[in-house]
């Protein structure tokens, strides 16, 4: 061989809906997260029940929204159907009454991109990519279903429908959306990139035409099955993916453990195990030693497992009483009893210091700690 000169060979690869040579062996080729659902930090597997805030998460990251209360509930794998191939776990939501949707009601379940991970998507300008959102999807009711895709203003939106001829039965979903080269989109910060949501009962007044982009604040599409308008209804979904193509390419599975600490930049719980909701009442951290006399308080410090995408809203839990945590309290090491206040001095990005202002009998303080810095 020359010098200078440079010989290459052309990998393909033979996994199935999978080709290296159109750019599918990219990391991260799926911009959804925990789109198996395996990962449910706040609920270890638990029903939460659907209420009006804009910002209800159940598995991480996903979100939940309804302009009435309590029409659905949510639970990691609700009725313990089989999962589809490949997949141990999905997102369930069932209808909780047989609720008519007004004109102005909305309901349904939501992921919310940031900003570094879409910003190479170029939308909103002419260099503007096409995507392909895909998914298992599985209801106890058929018919035309709908979602959008909109930006962080949540003013500019694609309606889409997709079609379950099958009651109780898992079919596979592939949606093509060519990108927006017009529209408010933001770019490579730590802010909202870009909304895939799922409609289970959408009004008139937020529901638009399928199949187009429109300056417009759209939930789902016009004509879309309500699941919440039947009582006991079900709504599952696992194996979402949204990345750049034509086509939808096999799902991209990520190893649990990077999952967590991806699901871990918006939300981590220190204290509990994976297995345990936050307000369970086993598992501590924290060792504030006894104070010397003449000494009022004294600093701890934390670091974070990852670094996270904002400043975090940072909850202490510590004491127990009638099986019920207790939030910003210290509790003592040997004995379990309260022993005083144990607060948030400063917090970051990568670390915090607590203050603590009591001593403890023996050992030391001991507490627990959940961190969000959600979209």
């Amino acid at each position: 061989m020359a010098y200078g000169q440079i010989n290459a060979d052309v990998i393909q690869s033979s996994v199935t809906g999978v080709s290296l040579g159109a750019g599918n062996a990219t990391r991260f080729k799926n911009r959804i997260i925990n789109g198996n659902m395996v990962i449910d930090q706040r609920n270890a597997g638990a029903s939460v029940t659907q209420g009006t805030t804009g910002t209800q998460y159940c598995l991480d990251r996903w979100l939940i929204l309804g302009t009435q209360a309590s029409k659905f509930t949510v639970q990691q794998n609700a009725g313990s159907v089989t999962p589809p191939v490949g997949y141990s776990n999905y997102l369930g939501c069932t209808s909780s009454s047989a609720y008519s949707v007004t004109s102005t009601d909305y309901f349904g379940i939501q992921q919310r991109i940031e900003g570094f991970n879409t910003a190479d998507l170029a939308w909103g300008t002419a260099n503007a990519k096409t995507v392909t959102l895909s998914f298992q999807v599985y209801s106890s009711l058929t018919g035309t279903f709908g979602g959008v895709i909109t930006n962080s203003a949540y003013n500019y939106s694609y309606p889409f429908t997709y079609t379950i001829s099958s009651a109780s039965t898992w079919t596979s979903i592939s949606v093509t959306i060519a990108g927006p080269t017009t529209g408010t989109w933001i770019g490579a910060t730590n802010g909202i990139g870009l909304v895939a949501l799922f409609g289970i009962g959408v009004g008139s007044t937020y529901s638009g035409t399928a199949g187009s982009w429109s300056a417009n604040t759209y939930f789902s599409a016009t004509g879309a099955t309500s699941v919440v308008g039947t009582s006991g209804a079900t709504f599952y979904i696992t194996g979402v993916q949204l990345e750049v193509g034509s086509s939808a390419t096999g799902f991209e599975v990520v190893d649990c453990g990077t999952q967590l600490l991806m699901c871990q930049r918006y939300y981590e719980k220190l204290g509990w195990t994976q297995s345990e909701a936050p307000g369970s009442t086993s598992g501590y951290i924290g060792a504030l030693l006894s104070l010397p006399t003449g000494v009022s308080s004294q600093f701890m410090g934390f670091t974070w497992q990852v670094t996270k995408r904002a400043i975090p809203t940072i909850t202490t839990y510590g004491s127990i009483a009638s099986g019920v945590e207790t939030s910003g309290i210290a509790v003592d090491w040997y004995t379990g009893t309260t022993i005083g206040a144990c607060t948030v001095q400063r917090g970051s990005v990568s670390n915090c210091n607590y203050i603590g202002t009591a001593s403890p009998s023996s050992y030391g303080a001991m507490f627990r700690v959940v961190m969000s810095a959600e979209l």
